[in-house]
C-alpha cells in the first residue's frame, strides 16, 4: 500500500499592494492518478499543474503517478497568476522525496514555470520580500525580479533562472547567489528645465508655489502656451524621494507588473493618463482590484490634460482621494486600500475651440459656460491654484532661453519644505483646518484682506483655509514667520477662478 507524503512550502499571494502568506500544502496519496489545486484558485493558478508537470518533466525529475491534491491555504484568500508554480513543483518534489523538505523551511517561493523549466518573473515581488521580511523568512524569486526585490534590504533574497538551480540549492549542492540592489539615491537629468519655457514668468512662479507646499494646480490657456511644458517640469522641481517613500511607490510598479528601472527609482512619478480613462484606470478597481493613476503617481505628480474632456464620473471620483491621500476600492468579494498622496496638476483650454477672447473664436456664452461646467464646483474647490497662461509676446520665443533653471528654483523649493516639515512635520497643502490657526499666524490687515475677499468673491470656508496654505507657502518660500498682506494677496491672485464665476477668464 502506497505510503501518504505531505509536505508544505510558503510563498504570498498578491492583493493590491498587501502580499499576505500562502502556504502550498502538497498531499499525495494511493488511488487514479490525478492532480488537484484547491484553495480558491483562478485559472490561472489551477493551470499550473499542467506548467509544473512539464517542467519537472524536462528537467529529468519523475512527476508521481498518485493522487496529488495540492491546497492554497488559507481558503478564502482568491489566489491568481502563475507566481506558486515554483512552490507547487517544490512540493511536489519534497513530497515524493526527490528533495529534502529541511531545505524548505524558513524560506519563501516564487515564480512562474515554463514548460522547460525556466523561472519566470511575477507582479509584486517587491511587497511580498517586504511583507517576508517581517515574518524573518529568506524568499526566492526569478532573475528578472531580483533587482527590485533587493530594495527590501531586511530580506534574504536569492534569485533563480532555472527550477533546477532552486533544487540545487535547497539540497545544499548549489548555493544560489544573492541578490544585490543596484539602485542608487542619485538624480538621473530628465533633460527637462525650466528655462526652456518661453516666458510665463507668473506661471512659473505658480510652479514653485505649488511644489514649494505640494499644492494642486490647473493651468488655463489657449492652445500651445506651455501649459503641458511646465507641468512636465514640475517633478524637477522636487527633492528627490525619501528611501521610505521611493519603497512604497516601487512597490505600487510592483504589484501593477510595471519595470523596475534601478537608475531612477528615486524619482518622482509622473502619470499622464488619456482623457479617455475609466473611472477605474483612474482610482483602481476591477473584480481584482489593482492600483489605478492616483496610486502609480503616489508621492509624485498626476497631470491631467484637457481637463473638461474626462469623463466627469471619472474626475468625480478624484475628490475624496485628493483629500484622503488614500483610496478604499471595495467589490462584492474583494477590498483594498490603495495609497494615493500626489500632486495634481491639470489644464484646459478657455473655450471649447481654445480661442476666447480672439477673433477666431465663434463659441458662444452659453458653449463656454456648458464647456466649463463638465468641471464641477466641488472638484474646483478642491484645486489649490487657478492660473492662466496667456500667449506669450512673439519676442518671448525668440533668442536663447531665459529665466531661471529647475535646479536654482528646486533650491528654494528644498529650503521651503524643509521649514514646513520642521514646524509642522507636513507640507502646507496636507495641514488640517485645526492647524490653521497653530502654524499660519496671519497679520491683522492680511486677515482683513482675506475677509473682504471672502465676502466679495463668497468664497467657500475650504478656499478660504486653501488661500491660507497658500499664503503659507508663498511666506515660506520668502523665508517669513507671519503671513503678511503680500502673502495673501499673492495667494488669492492664484485662484481666478474665484474672481469670475460667469466665464473663464483669458
Amino acid at each position: 500500500m502506497l505510503r501518504v507524503s505531505l509536505a508544505t512550502v510558503h510563498s504570498r499571494a498578491q492583493c493590491g499592494v498587501e502580499a499576505p502568506p500562502v502556504e502550498v500544502e502538497v498531499h499525495l496519496s494511493g488511488g487514479v492518478p490525478s492532480t488537484s489545486i484547491v484553495g480558491l484558485p483562478e485559472a490561472a493558478v489551477r493551470e499550473s499543474k499542467d506548467r509544473v508537470r512539464a517542467a519537472l518533466l524536462t528537467s529529468r525529475f519523475e512527476y508521481p503517478q498518485r493522487r496529488i491534491t495540492i491546497n492554497l491555504a488559507p481558503a478564502d484568500l482568491p489566489k491568481e497568476g502563475g507566481r506558486f508554480d515554483l512552490a507547487i513543483a517544490l512540493g511536489i518534489l519534497a513530497a515524493s522525496q526527490q528533495i529534502p523538505l529541511q531545505g524548505l523551511i524558513a524560506c519563501e517561493y516564487y515564480g512562474e514555470l515554463s514548460l522547460c523549466g525556466e523561472l519566470r518573473g511575477i507582479r509584486g515581488a517587491l511587497p511580498a520580500a517586504l511583507a517576508a521580511a517581517g515574518s524573518g523568512n529568506t524568499i526566492v524569486v526569478p532573475a528578472g525580479n531580483a533587482g527590485e526585490a533587493a530594495l527590501s534590504s531586511r530580506t534574504t533574497v536569492f534569485h533563480a533562472s532555472t527550477l533546477l538551480e532552486v533544487c540545487a540549492h535547497v539540497c545544499g549542492r548549489t548555493p544560489l547567489a544573492r541578490a544585490a540592489s543596484t539602485a542608487n539615491g542619485e538624480r538621473v537629468p530628465d533633460g527637462l528645465d525650466l528655462s526652456e519655457v518661453r516666458g510665463q514668468a507668473r506661471a512659473k512662479r505658480a510652479l514653485e508655489i505649488a511644489a514649494a507646499g505640494g499644492h494642486s494646480l490647473l493651468f488655463i490657456g489657449p492652445p500651445g502656451t506651455g501649459k503641458s511644458m511646465l507641468a512636465r517640469r514640475l517633478p524637477g522641481l522636487l527633492p528627490p524621494l525619501a528611501e521610505a517613500e521611493a519603497i512604497e511607490s516601487a512597490s505600487i510598479r510592483s504589484a501593477c507588473g510595471l519595470p523596475f528601472d534601478a537608475a531612477r527609482w528615486r524619482e518622482r512619478p509622473f502619470r499622464s493618463p488619456h482623457h479617455t480613462a475609466s473611472a477605474a484606470a483612474l482610482v483602481g478597481g476591477g473584480s481584482v482590484p489593482r492600483p489605478g493613476e492616483i496610486s502609480l503617481a503616489h508621492h509624485g505628480v498626476l497631470f491631467l490634460d484637457e481637463l473638461p474632456e474626462f469623463d466627469r464620473r471619472a474626475l468625480e471620483v478624484l475628490r475624496e482621494p485628493l483629500e484622503a491621500g488614500r483610496v478604499h476600492v471595495a467589490r462584492a468579494a474583494r477590498h483594498a486600500d490603495f495609497p494615493a498622496t500626489l500632486q495634481l496638476v491639470a489644464a484646459m483650454n478657455p473655450c471649447p475651440c481654445g480661442y476666447l477672447g480672439e477673433a477666431r473664436c465663434r463659441c458662444t456664452e452659453e458653449r463656454v459656460a456648458r464647456y466649463r461646467a463638465r468641471i464641477s464646483g466641488p472638484l474646483l474647490d478642491r484645486i489649490d491654484l487657478h492660473v492662466e497662461v496667456p500667449r506669450p509676446p512673439p519676442e518671448a520665443l525668440v533668442g536663447a532661453p531665459q529665466g531661471e533653471t529647475s535646479e536654482i528654483v528646486a533650491e528654494r523649493v528644498a529650503a521651503a519644505r524643509a521649514r514646513q516639515l520642521e514646524r509642522a512635520g507636513c507640507l502646507n497643502a496636507r495641514l488640517e483646518p485645526r492647524e490653521l490657526r497653530r502654524w499660519c499666524t496671519i497679520e491683522s490687515t492680511a486677515a482683513a484682506l482675506l475677509e473682504r475677499a471672502a465676502r466679495q468673491l463668497g468664497l467657500s470656508a475650504r478656499a478660504c483655509h486653501r488661500c491660507i496654505k497658500l499664503a503659507r507657502s508663498i511666506a515660506d518660500l520668502a523665508g517669513a514667520e507671519r503671513l503678511e498682506i503680500a502673502h495673501v494677496s499673492e495667494a488669492l491672485s492664484l485662484r481666478c477662478l474665484d474672481r469670475n464665476t460667469s466665464a473663464i477668464p483669458v
